[in-house]
């Protein structure tokens, strides 16, 4: 990813979670821990010399992982926690904060609105679609230009938009054979970025596999979009 993006001119961001805390059943897998998590996350950091980013569920989490970690996610089923915001946002780090799947485009100015009461400078807001229950999301692209009015950039998670919530019975589905189709519409729409989760086999994954990429594919998905950026931006 690090190599194909360097050729693209794209600029990288790894993300990975020490701990999937919200899983469909409590025997899912969860993650490495945070201890773990946030020694493989700070190998990645140098050894591949990219900027890392993780989400982060407690207080004391925020505090933890500040210390190792460029950018703080808020995850998207608690982006109204006020006392994780105002934690996040104090560290003074990049925060990015996830559209909630209850929510609207316009009621995330109210997150922003909080973070950037706490101190924020420097935020991030991430569309992943919008659930009306029935195991499945929406994406509506309208939510990107309304988002940028808030005075940030706009990431578009295109992934987690295509999953479909305890759709597997005990785990979650997915159909990740549209999420690039999302990808590009997204850039179009104006996404400043794109949040994509992609592994080398994705049906072994321990997690999210059914909308994940093939890492095989990536190259030529991210050509695409850098070719619509340039067209669009």
């Amino acid at each position: 990813m690090k190599k194909t993006c360097d050729r693209l001119g794209i600029f990288y961001v790894f993300k990975a979670s020490y701990d999937k805390a919200n899983r469909t059943s409590g025997k899912s897998f969860r993650g490495p821990g945070i201890e773990a998590g946030l020694q493989t996350l700070a190998n990645v950091r140098k050894k591949i010399g990219v900027p890392v980013l993780t989400d982060v569920h407690t207080e004391d989490q925020v505090i933890a992982s500040a210390e190792i970690v460029d950018v703080l996610q808020i995850p998207a089923f608690l982006c109204r926690q006020t006392d994780l915001i105002d934690a996040a946002a104090r560290t003074g780090k990049i925060v990015n904060l996830k559209k909630g799947q209850f929510l609207s485009p316009r009621e995330m100015g109210q997150v922003v609105d909080k973070a950037r009461s706490a101190g924020a400078k420097k935020l991030l807001v991430t569309e992943r679609g919008t659930t009306f229950g029935y195991n499945n999301l929406v994406a509506d692209m309208r939510s990107i230009p309304i988002m940028r009015t808030f005075g940030f950039p706009v990431i578009f998670d295109a992934t987690h938009s295509v999953q479909l919530p305890g759709g597997g019975g005990d785990k979650s589905s997915g159909q990740r054979e549209f999420a690039p189709v999302l990808a590009r519409c997204a850039i179009t729409a104006g996404a400043n970025g794109i949040f994509i989760e992609t592994h080398p086999q994705p049906d072994r994954a321990l997690s999210d596999g059914p909308n994940m990429i093939p890492l095989k594919e990536m190259p030529a998905l991210l050509a695409d979009l850098r070719k619509i950026w340039r067209a669009t931006h």
